[in-house]
């Protein structure tokens, strides 16, 4: 006999991800990931490293003049971080 209550393996996931507490660190790594996406590959070929803790981004830039460029713009990268990620993930953002 068949049992009829059947789900989706996409709800499992959810339920799987949701009870097991991964979801914040899927939301750091989706905000991680995104930084090339939000910025351009240029931005992108000058950061060596991006790494999310504790609601600080901290991002190791290669050019001076690109990294004070991003210091004055990173309020607006954290709200279109924040934004991307649906919730407040970033609260401040250092350039190493």
């Amino acid at each position: 006999m068949r049992r009829s209550n059947t789900q989706s393996i996409s709800d499992v996931l959810k339920a799987f991800v949701k009870e097991s507490n991964i979801e914040r660190k899927l939301k750091e790594t989706d905000v991680i990931q995104s930084w090339e996406e939000l910025l351009g590959k240029t931005i992108a070929s000058y950061t060596k490293y991006v790494k999310l803790n504790k609601k600080i981004l901290f991002v190791k830039i290669t050019s001076p003049v690109v990294k004070n460029e991003l210091f004055m713009m990173r309020e607006e990268i954290c709200r279109r971080l924040n934004e991307k990620a649906g919730e407040e993930m970033v609260d401040k953002i250092i350039f190493k």
